[in-house]
């Protein structure tokens, strides 16, 4: 059974649970160091959201947007802040469990899509799986699933470099699915897109998402974009605010 058989029983009906304590994170700060210069990206973000909700960021190039995925997903560390999904504290955490826990739990979506160039679509799709000890016969099928669910069940022998840059977003959203995260995250999924597709490979993100019941995260410097979204909240001087979009 794949994950949105399994799922969508639970989102039928669009009714989102009554539990904003989900997924949240708590007075994130980050800086870096450039040179000899410290810069301060985040000063205090902070956010909760209810199980299945659909949030977007806004905020302009450099105000720390994809800092807060790489957060979130543990690729990159905190100076300070808490973040805990599903009652599990992603930052009490080591190196090493935070990479088992993004592999079975979190699924991401590149604005680049990041592809691997020597796989097949099949097995970029399948690869999440393998890492976590799915046998390859049942990889293969959950993956096979995607790409119908995306559009793409013909295209599974084929290289990523033989693609659309639509295509390939829609093998990387496949990717992102397959291993049934808790939470997925998109980092400007539509910024290499021209508008059409961009617009089309969304609503495929949008509803794909929902009919599993996953949260979704999604940073854009698009207000169009954010519009489609259940909230939208706007990075400000290193913190987060709620936004009401027209």
């Amino acid at each position: 059974m794949g994950i949105l058989e399994k799922n969508s029983t639970n989102t039928s009906d669009n009714i989102m649970p009554n539990n904003d304590d989900f997924f949240t994170f708590e007075n994130l700060h980050k800086s870096y160091t450039e040179g000899e210069r410290s810069r301060t990206v985040l000063q205090g973000a902070e956010a909760s959201f209810a199980q299945g909700e659909f949030a977007a960021i806004l905020g302009k190039s450099g105000s720390g947007k994809s800092t807060i995925l790489n957060l979130i997903s543990g690729i990159d560390t905190l100076d300070q802040g808490r973040i805990v999904l599903e009652d599990q504290e992603l930052t009490a955490m080591d190196e090493r469990q935070r990479t088992l826990f993004r592999r079975k739990h979190i699924g991401f979506v590149f604005q680049f899509f990041n592809l691997l160039p020597t796989l097949s679509v099949i097995e970029n799709v399948v690869l999440p799986l393998e890492l976590n000890g799915t046998s390859r016969k049942v990889a293969a099928q959950q993956a096979q699933g995607l790409l119908e669910a995306v559009g793409l069940p013909d295209r599974a022998a084929t290289y990523p470099d033989r693609l659309s840059g639509g295509e390939q977003q829609r093998v990387a959203i496949a990717r992102a699915l397959v291993n049934d995260p808790l939470l997925v995250l998109a980092d400007e999924p539509t910024g290499n897109l021209d508008v059409e597709t961009g617009e089309q490979v969304l609503e495929l993100l949008d509803s794909l998402t929902r009919q599993a019941g996953k949260n979704l995260i999604m940073v854009t410097h698009s207000r169009s974009n954010a519009a489609v979204a259940d909230r939208v909240l706007r990075l400000l001087d290193g913190k987060l605010v709620d936004e009401d979009l027209p």
